[in-house]
């Protein structure tokens, strides 16, 4: 990005900090809902520069992290198949189902294939017809339009080999989610830019108005962050609870309408599962009737797979900014990068593994 440096000036990040400290009197909690803004926030030691009544919590806004242990094992037994071609994009290899991941299928010969693109999927259906090719489509509101544009692009191509697994979440579902538990203390939130790009802020205002919350929209560089806090402690303080952008050079309020277009062409909105937090109504997208050829789940038998959630992790009360990593009792012992018991752990978004690599313990 041009200009990138701008937004990674000490000297006016610490003169927002310094404004945040003459405005700040409640103790508050504002919670960072995407894993980018998180790994920033740990990178650059955010703590330094707020005051200690503000707490920083961090939300479920790591897609790999969320992505549940069931439609993963269903994605391990569909790459142990002879005749399948498992697909997707490289930070789903590792993350742990309940038993192994992709990656350790990939090592016992296993055609598991890493992408950047979903149309990349599409290409290796039509180079190889004599097998099924399956795109394990993990992501927001960011990637459900590629994912949308691979599917169209088959149904163009006449493919017959060619099937989407679908784990696309909806970020607003889980904030009202978020909202309804009485265990989550949040007073504001900043909302993830990336999902704003796509989406816009309608969905957002609605979810401000009814919960009385300042949602900010905000990058992820440090005064990106830092003044969309300013932001919304000063709501808080003042008693308001507006949407406001802070990230207009990529945000606007109606998001990308071609884009909005493509999900809406190809998906319906579904309840999903969401791993450690259980199933969120309307949180989920899922391939609409007339795509039932490329729906994978509908033209594959993946019943009587066993589904095991590690014990000793507390993935789900992370992700939902009950508890921070260095509360779990494995944190940096049994569950490390290498050797992950859960996602958070293991997705370059988690924040476990933003603690991991930020703010090492001792071993």
């Amino acid at each position: 990005m041009k200009y990138i440096d701008e937004y990674r000036n000490h000297e006016v990040v610490k003169a927002v900090s310094q404004a945040i400290h003459k405005i700040s009197e409640k103790y508050i909690s504002v919670m960072e809902i995407c894993g980018g803004q998180t790994h920033t926030i740990l990178k650059y030691n955010f703590e330094e520069y707020l005051p200690k009544n503000i707490t920083l919590i961090h939300g479920p806004g790591c897609p790999v992290c969320v992505t549940p242990v069931s439609i993963i094992d269903k994605a391990i037994s569909l790459a142990s198949r002879n005749d399948v071609v498992l697909v997707t994009f490289g930070d789903m290899l590792r993350v742990p189902g309940s038993v192994g991941d992709l990656l350790s299928a990939k090592a016992n010969g296993k055609d598991v294939r890493m992408v950047y693109s979903p149309l990349d999927a599409v290409k290796i259906a039509g180079d190889n017809p004599e097998k099924k090719v399956v795109f394990f489509a993990v992501g927001f509101e960011t990637t459900a339009p590629s994912n949308a544009r691979s599917v169209i692009e088959a149904k163009k191509l006449n493919l017959n080999n060619y099937y989407l697994l679908c784990a696309n979440m909806l970020v607003p579902p889980a904030i009202e989610a978020l909202m309804n538990n009485k265990n989550v203390k949040i007073r504001g939130l900043l909302a993830a830019g990336h999902v704003c790009t796509v989406m816009g802020l309608k969905e957002y205002e609605i979810i401000a108005e009814k919960y009385h919350i300042p949602i900010i929209a905000t990058g992820f560089e440090p005064l990106d962050i830092i003044t969309g806090i300013y932001e919304a402690v000063g709501q808080i303080e003042e008693d308001r609870y507006e949407v406001v952008n802070k990230y207009s050079r990529a945000v606007s309020r109606e998001g990308n309408l071609h884009a909005q277009k493509l999900i809406e062409l190809v998906f319906d909105k579904t309840d999903k599962e969401w791993r450690g937090i259980g199933v969120i109504p309307q949180s989920g997208l899922k391939l609409k009737d007339e795509f039932y050829e490329f729906d994978a789940e509908k033209n594959f038998i993946l019943d009587g797979i066993e589904v095991r959630e590690p014990k000793d992790c507390i993935a789900g009360e992370i992700l939902q900014g009950m508890k921070k990593p260095a509360d779990c009792i494995s944190f940096g012992k049994i569950c490390n990068p290498e050797h992950p018991l859960g996602a958070p752990m293991v997705s370059p978004e988690g924040a476990c593994a933003a603690y991991f690599r930020y703010r090492q313990v001792q071993q």
